[in-house]
């Protein structure tokens, strides 16, 4: 291994610059190659002795193998994901290569640096529905089976968890999202609440607060964050017309 390269994961947030920490930037400034899906690299400015790799989706692993071949070479790599890098995200394609990789690939310097999870920058949008427990869950079938993605929505269901989906419907997958509700339906009242919430912190956001039984899952794309209560979820009230906060209360049982 030559030089003193490494890779530095970062986490770009939901979309605005302001959401972006100050060791993500840090990281971005000293980087000499960055790496990840064509709409991350993007969103970072072009500078002198800055090399872009761009790449399509659903080929993490190669993007992940590509910046440990650049850090044995003395590169200082940036990995970007939106949001969190740890969530769903290229932190664990970066560690799944080294795990199956070789002495070498286990030897490079690795840091995760942490960002704004689309799941953290929609609750403070709405108020605070993860104020007691919650679990997150992806819809893409394209990792996992629907099988073990329905197994897990009726155990999130029955143990009364806030429930956050990501990546809900996408043109190639337009029915699960319909299939979740469809399942949540049975397992949930119909008044709880749920929060429909797209490209939070950009131009184009949109936010739609309403019930489990008069959700409308169409509305979803893959830049929708998803949101259903636990029972105990409840919405306030706000006056002149403003949308309704939800919260999840910290103490469990107390009714709602």
């Amino acid at each position: 291994m030559s030089g003193a390269g490494r890779i530095l994961v970062v986490g770009l947030g939901p979309g605005p610059a302001h959401w972006l920490t100050p060791e993500a930037s840090h990281a971005l400034d000293i980087a000499t190659d960055l790496i990840g899906y064509f709409p991350y690299v993007e969103r970072i400015p072009a500078r002198e002795g800055l090399v872009r790799h761009g790449s399509d989706n659903r080929v993490e692993l190669d993007r992940a193998r590509h910046a440990l071949e650049l850090a044995k070479a003395g590169r200082i790599v940036a990995v970007v994901s939106g949001g969190d890098p740890g969530v769903f995200a290229m932190a664990a394609a970066l560690f799944e290569a080294v795990d199956h990789g070789d002495d070498e690939d286990r030897a490079v310097n690795i840091a995760v640096l942490p960002g704004v999870s689309a799941m953290q920058a929609a609750a403070a949008r709405l108020g605070a529905p993860l104020g007691h427990d919650f679990c997150a869950i992806s819809l893409s079938d394209n990792l996992k089976s629907w099988e073990v993605i329905g197994r897990r929505l009726t155990a999130a269901a029955q143990g009364d968890f806030v429930i956050a989906f990501y990546n809900p419907a996408s043109r190639a997958r337009p029915d699960a999202i319909h299939a979740a509700f469809k399942l949540l339906r049975e397992l949930k009242a119909a008044d709880t609440p749920v929060a429909f919430a797209r490209a939070v912190g950009r131009e184009d956001e949109r936010i739609v607060v309403t019930t489990l039984g008069a959700a409308d899952p169409s509305i979803c794309d893959m830049s929708t964050l998803v949101l259903i209560g636990s029972s105990e979820t409840r919405f306030i009230a706000r006056p002149d017309g403003l949308s309704p906060w939800i919260y999840t209360p910290r103490h469990y049982g107390a009714g709602r």
